[in-house]
């Protein structure tokens, strides 16, 4: 045995050595309290720079050691949101345990369940859907946890890695389950029938309805497994370039370097000259990358209609008609109507427009200018949460009680700031949870707007959660309906209160909403089928692109405009044409919709407020005719389509009648 002790040195002069905690100044360098103070320090020197500018000559010296009076920016301490209620951060041991729960559960379940299903109970079945949703849930959690940082921040290459990483597990773990979807739509329905009496069975008989409304689409268990798998590399991929790149483009702007979404507001600028330059900057910005826009459209266009072609889909658009419930009878009924009321709505509005601005023709950098008389005052974050949450008070205290939870817990991010994704949405998580908001929130009415229409997302989700992770997402067709309500509610709170100047101001911008929302959509509906159509003959060079994009803008915006060359770039920044190919639809479906039911509502329709509620609660438990019917409503009716617009009509009428 060697006793010996080991040998005592000195302590080295280098040991132990103090290190600074700069945590009193910020966490980190990623903090959002630096892109706050920044944003604080800009606003502050610019107001400086306005009241103190030439006046120090005469001040005296109690002005001089007095600070300006400055109006707090409308942009000041904008809610970031918390993500911790999903998982404390990215590297958390919870993230590690969950995955390995969720991949041994997954293996578990395939190994038990698997060509077992066509002799199974009615309860053996309900059993087995409950494992399922089980893991689908904690799959969710973890996804939607990974898509909302991505979301927050898509041009850190740390959170883009991790974002992969997760996408590409989730992945291989739903690969061990595909086999369950697919048994169950080979069960012959007389079969499925008699085990749908059994009560544990019948609560999933919504979900396994949609389920088999892809029966005729349904591919080998091979095909199926290699489609699923090869997501990540194909579509989800060049819908990761897509956002990487529209996330790290600056735009140079009058010597200013600004992000996409920066760019875009000042589309809406009271000054022409501001307006012009930022149409042009992004027509550039987008023209010099163009190129790679066109590889990205046509690539996915050309990996939809391989699809399409295998699952023996009609034509481009039925895969989302399927996906949204929906006949295609309806949807194209809906696209008809509103493409043969061009002529009444925005032809005959943006005519107006140009007389009210002075212009013989409105270019694209106009169609969202103020109009004159607009003080386009702006609206501070705490003012829009008053507003909103009103509104939607004066109609139900219910749904206000649920809208508030947003503001008092941190569920919205509404900052501006580099590498977060534009515009706006609702994340529904997973029911075990909440639903999280983004926005980019620059003070104004439409901001305000979208605020209540992404709450209306947000409280339709809230609601529809005890329905379970199955059967809590509604079609995007109906998913439209809560937020658009809740942007109804809101207009005609402050309409009610406005004075005769500003309802006319409010008039118009409530109808260039409706016009955004509805024949905006159906314009970008056109487009995206006139692409897919003509993709199928070959590839389109991005020059041809631009010149159906142009057809179809001539054609619903109408003879009030005339456009600049750079414009014809502009499809190649729209998110939905990636992300979710003829989504666009379900805008002005949701729009429409919301019209005859808010007429309904007007109309003292019994015990209104109460189905409406129960109307949400249901998720997607129930289809469009089974909702509406409460209602007297059927959007299956051609005649229903006309009676929303007729809304817009109205309001395009009285702005007519006061000039």
């Amino acid at each position: 045995m060697n006793n010996a002790t080991p040998a005592q040195t000195e302590p080295s002069p280098t040991d132990r050595l103090p290190a600074w905690d700069l945590s009193d100044l910020y966490p980190s360098s990623d903090s959002p309290m630096v892109t706050d103070d920044f944003r604080k320090a800009e606003d502050a020197a610019k107001a400086f720079a306005k009241a103190r500018a030439g006046t120090l000559a005469t001040a005296s010296g109690a002005a001089l050691a007095t600070p300006a009076q400055t109006e707090p920016s409308p942009t000041d301490r904008l809610p970031a949101w918390d993500l911790s209620d999903l998982y404390p951060s990215p590297d958390s041991p919870m993230i590690t345990d969950d995955f390995r729960k969720a991949e041994d559960a997954a293996k578990a379940f395939a190994k038990a369940r698997a060509g077992t299903l066509a002799t199974a109970s009615g309860a053996a079945l309900a059993a087995a859907i409950r494992e399922y949703e089980a893991i689908q849930e904690i799959l969710g959690r973890i996804g939607s946890y990974a898509q909302l940082l991505f979301a927050g921040d898509s041009s850190d290459p740390a959170i883009g890695r991790f974002y992969q990483t997760v996408s590409e597990r989730i992945t291989a773990i739903g690969s061990d389950m595909i086999f369950f979807t697919l048994e169950l739509n080979r069960l012959d329905d007389s079969a499925l029938e008699v085990r749908l009496a059994d009560p544990a069975l019948a609560r999933y008989r919504p979900w396994l309805r949609d389920l088999r409304v892809f029966r005729p689409h349904q591919l080998s268990d091979e095909l199926e497994k290699l489609t699923h798998e090869r997501d990540l590399t194909a579509n989800g991929a060049w819908v990761r370039l897509f956002d990487e790149t529209i996330a790290a483009m600056r735009i140079d702007l009058n010597g200013e370097s600004l992000t996409v979404s920066d760019t875009l507001n000042k589309l809406s600028d009271r000054d022409r000259s501001v307006r012009e330059s930022a149409g042009k900057a992004v027509g550039k910005a987008f023209g010099d990358n163009i190129r790679l826009f066109g590889l990205i459209t046509n690539t996915l266009a050309k990996d939809k209609e391989i699809e399409d072609t295998w699952r023996h889909h009609a034509r481009p658009t039925s895969f989302r008609n399927r996906a949204n419930m929906v006949e295609d009878e309806v949807v194209d009924a809906l696209v008809t109507a509103v493409r043969a009321s061009y002529p009444r709505l925005s032809h005959r509005y943006y005519q107006m427009k140009a007389k009210w601005l002075g212009l013989p023709k409105l270019q694209h950098w106009d169609r969202n200018a103020p109009l004159p008389g607009d003080d386009d005052r702006l609206i501070a974050w705490p003012d829009a949460t008053k507003q909103v949450l009103d509104a939607y008070g004066a109609f139900s205290p219910e749904l206000a009680s649920v809208g508030k939870q947003f503001f008092d817990k941190p569920w919205i991010d509404a900052r501006l700031k580099p590498g977060k994704s534009g515009g706006a949405f609702a994340h529904p998580t997973v029911p075990s949870v909440h639903p999280y908001l983004l926005l980019n929130y620059h003070g104004k009415t439409r901001d305000v707007m979208t605020l209540a229409h992404e709450l209306g997302h947000g409280v339709h989700q809230v609601l529809a959660g005890p329905q379970g992770t199955l059967m809590s997402n509604t079609p995007l067709t109906l998913a439209e309906t809560a937020s658009v309500f809740g942007e109804m509610l809101t207009f005609r709170s402050l309409l009610d209160t406005a004075t005769k100047a500003q309802r006319r101001i409010m008039l118009a911008s409530k109808v260039e909403d409706m016009l955004n929302t509805v024949v905006r959509q159906i314009a970008f509906y056109e487009f995206e089928t006139l692409l897919h159509d003509e993709r199928r003959t070959g590839e389109l060079l991005p020059e041809r692109i631009g010149e159906l994009w142009m057809k179809v803008q001539t054609e619903s915006l109408g003879p009030a405009f005339e456009f600049t060359p750079e414009y014809s770039v502009f499809w190649s920044y729209v998110p939905h044409f990636i992300h979710s190919p003829f989504y666009v639809y379900a805008y002005a479906f949701g729009d429409c919709l919301v019209n005859a039911l808010y007429s309904v509502f007007q109309n003292g329709h019994p015990g209104f407020q109460a189905k409406y509620l129960e109307m949400l609660k249901a998720g997607g438990t129930k289809r469009h005719k089974e909702l509406l019917a409460p209602f007297g409503l059927d959007a299956s009716d051609p005649a229903f389509w006309s009676k929303g617009l007729d809304v817009i009509s109205g309001f395009i009428d009285e702005l007519e009648a006061v000039g």
